[in-house]
């Protein structure tokens, strides 16, 4: 089944308008979701709008409410809101370009592929493509869809394009205000360099397929043995924790230096493919 896209539009250049259509690059449905359920029947349990004091109330009684102080809302229907979400143009301007480099990882959100919506609109995307990867730069627009504004970055991904939301700056937090107790102070150099030698050791070209989700793997593992047990008996496994080592400096080279001595591991992904 062929995938739906998820946005269909035209990128503005200037005056040159390309149409394309836009699908998501993630899948929800590779993480395990569990449902709640009531023990003593097995029925899952659902949920009910109550009010307290009162109890279940109508759907048609629920508005939405921002909180403006504590137990003060300012309430708003369907309708207001409804008054000032933007229109899908289905037009995405790209209005500033940037070096990859200067858009912090932070405001990274969600990315999408970018592809054109048919032959004729080919010529134009490639060469929006290659100019992108010829200046080494970072599309930037704002996307309006379903009722928000998207602020996305765009570039170069194999033959298409990869679109990324981006969040605003208002939805970021300072880091630093996290790292103030952190003393500014310089390694010690053979610290510096040992862990150097380690880095170095275990650098690689990034593959997430060498990667696995081994809780995911675990859960599905013990999810089809508890399928097959009769009874529904409990199923415990226990799993090894990591040696906890020290903190102080004397323990620290000692665990570097054993770390660098020791020979590579392949990983799991890895030895799979070779088997």
């Amino acid at each position: 089944m062929a995938a739906r896209a998820y946005w269909q539009g035209q990128i503005r250049l200037a005056l040159v308008s390309i149409p394309v259509e836009i699908y998501t690059a993630t899948k929800s449905s590779a993480k395990i979701r569990f449902n709640q359920i009531h023990e003593p029947s097995g029925k899952r349990i659902s949920y009910e709008k109550v009010v307290p004091g009162i109890g279940p109330v109508d759907r048609d009684d629920i508005i939405k409410g921002y909180e403006v102080s504590k137990g003060e809302y300012v309430l708003l229907d369907e309708e207001e809101i409804d008054a000032v979400k933007l229109e899908s143009k289905r037009t995405l301007e790209l209005v500033q370009f940037v070096d990859a480099h200067e858009i912090d990882p932070l405001y990274f959100e969600k990315p999408y592929y970018v592809a054109p919506k048919d032959e004729l609109a080919e010529e134009a995307f490639i060469v929006l493509r290659e100019a992108l990867r010829k200046a080494k730069k970072v599309a930037l627009g704002q996307l309006a869809m379903r009722g928000s504004e998207k602020l996305v970055a765009i570039k170069p991904c194999g033959k298409g394009l990869l679109l990324e939301t981006l969040r605003y700056a208002e939805e970021v937090r300072e880091g630093q205000t996290f790292f103030d107790d952190i003393e500014d102070a310089k390694p010690k150099k053979e610290l510096l360099d040992l862990a150097t030698t380690l880095i170095e050791q275990k650098s690689a070209p990034f593959d997430a397929g060498e990667f696995e989700d081994r809780y995911a793997d675990a859960l599905r593992g013990l999810i089809e043995k508890k399928r097959k047990s009769k009874g529904g008996k409990k199923i415990i496994e226990d799993v090894e924790e990591p040696e906890s080592g020290g903190s102080n400096v004397i323990d620290l080279m000692a665990a570097l230096k054993k770390s660098v001595d020791e020979k590579p591991k392949k990983s799991a992904g890895k030895s799979k493919k070779s088997a």
